[in-house]
């Protein structure tokens, strides 16, 4: 299986489907794997699995921005298809 580190920009309508599917309330710190980059960095990240990869998407500010959004976007998409 391909392991790949993800970064919000990155992020597919695809893989930010998923995050809301695993995590619909939301992570928590129990949800996060932590670990040093080849910059000796601390990253935090959620994993994301599909058949073929294993996504480690990494944690930010800008991610909880960008999840917001597509959530919006997403009930609107629904209300409208909907009623």
């Amino acid at each position: 299986m391909k392991r790949v580190i993800v970064d919000y920009h990155n992020l597919t309508p695809d893989i930010l489907k998923l995050i809301k599917n695993k995590y619909p309330e939301g992570y928590s710190d129990n949800d996060m794997i932590v670990f040093k980059n080849t910059k000796n960095e601390t990253i935090k990240a959620i994993e994301i699995t599909t058949k073929n990869e294993d996504y480690l998407v990494k944690i930010s500010k800008q991610l909880s921005i960008q999840l917001e959004d597509f959530l919006e976007i997403d009930e609107i998409n629904f209300a409208e298809n909907f009623f």
